[in-house]
């Protein structure tokens, strides 16, 4: 059994799924449009046809999925984070400072008693990332 995080994002589902291949070097395993689905009619009233109802991304070792949902225009994240482990330290800034463009750090990228890089960001559709490189 696998548990996968399917994050909902309120009609900005491409664009995040753009920031994540350019910042994460995430690959689109799947993606499919409201006006492609065979079920059409599943589609929330008055959502464009050009939104995304399904995707799948592939960050390093793990798949997230993702859809506009409901476009109501502000996504919201609560109660969880998603962490991510680079390499080493470097790799660590570079994708904390590439998660953090345009979000908001909430713990800068620091050495810790256990992690040489230990940080906290929400990126700029408010998803809340804990990038460690454990000790």
């Amino acid at each position: 059994m696998q548990v996968q995080p399917y994050l909902f994002f309120d009609g900005r589902c491409q664009e995040a799924i753009d920031f994540y291949r350019q910042a994460l070097g995430a690959e689109v395993l799947m993606q499919m449009q409201f006006k492609d689905s065979p079920t059409p009619e599943m589609a929330p009233p008055g959502v464009a046809g050009d939104k995304v109802m399904h995707a799948c991304l592939r960050i390093g070792e793990t798949q997230v999925m993702m859809s506009d949902g409901m476009c109501g225009g502000k996504p919201a994240f609560h109660g969880f984070s998603l962490s991510v482990s680079p390499g080493d330290d470097a790799a660590a800034a570079r994708v904390f400072a590439a998660l953090g463009d345009g979000g908001t750090v909430n713990m800068p990228l620091t050495k810790t008693f256990f992690a040489s890089s230990f940080g906290m960001v929400n990126d700029r559709f408010g998803v809340s990332w804990m990038v460690m490189v454990p000790a």
